[in-house]
């Protein structure tokens, strides 16, 4: 079993015993590893937003909170491999620590055997990427939410830096690339910058009326623009 089904699979033991805990070498017996190994899979997966805490003594353990746990969700096998796919192609993307978060705590509320053979469908899906690095800093998610002004470091093209004062406005991906869209302040006019381009950034606190974003002002020449979300549409 790797690591990211061991994930799921401990998820899914925690929630069909809740409120009950179950110990690390319990967990470790049950999954074949170290016990060092499941409590770091445990911590790693508390980061990431999913309810777990440890209950001390010696008939303690690890419990998955029953008030912050909720039914399992009716997903059928294909509904739960399109939400996995969905935020997995989202890993180079501004919104990566928050997809891999909300993966988590759909495999902690997903009933276990539907859980199960959609994994198993998840194995033979893969993502094809290039090389390189197409990480943004997470602070360009942040600043879309809050509406805040953001200073950034950008490389050009030429591998030019420089920096500037941008107002953001939304994004755009293409492939494995997300595009800030963003009101240019040194250039005084709409700009996109490609993600991995951004070397820096950091909140201004400067919380200016967010400017509409309009299709038409992106001028897209090659490719239609798709909006996410309930009611999406081309254009």
């Amino acid at each position: 079993m790797n690591r990211t089904d061991r994930l799921y699979a401990l998820v899914e033991e925690l929630r069909a015993v809740a409120p009950r805990p179950r110990s690390a070498r319990w967990l470790a017996e049950k999954f074949e590893v170290s016990s060092r190994t499941i409590e770091r899979d445990l911590s790693a997966l508390q980061h990431s937003g999913v309810p777990i805490w440890a209950e001390p003594g010696r008939t303690g353990g690890y419990c998955l909170d029953p008030a912050h746990t909720l039914a399992p969700l009716g997903f059928t096998v294909d509904e739960a491999l399109a939400v996995m796919i969905s935020l997995g192609t989202l890993v180079t993307s501004p919104f990566r620590d928050a997809a891999m978060s909300a993966l988590h705590k759909v495999v902690a509320v997903t009933d276990g055997r539907r859980l199960s053979e959609t994994a198993e469908l998840a194995s033979r899906i893969h993502l094809l990427g290039e090389h390189r690095s197409n990480e943004a800093p997470q602070e360009l998610a942040d600043a879309l939410r809050t509406g805040q002004v953001l200073q950034i470091v950008y490389i050009d093209r030429n591998g030019i830096a420089t920096s500037r004062s941008v107002e953001p406005m939304g994004f755009v991906g293409k492939g494995s690339d997300w595009y800030l869209i963003a009101w240019c302040r040194l250039r005084d006019s709409l700009r996109a910058f490609r993600g991995d381009r951004i070397t820096e950034a950091k909140s201004l606190g400067e919380r200016p009326p967010r400017r509409p974003l309009r299709v038409e002002d992106l001028g897209i020449v090659q490719g239609k623009l798709r909006m996410v979300g309930p009611g999406e549409k081309s254009s």
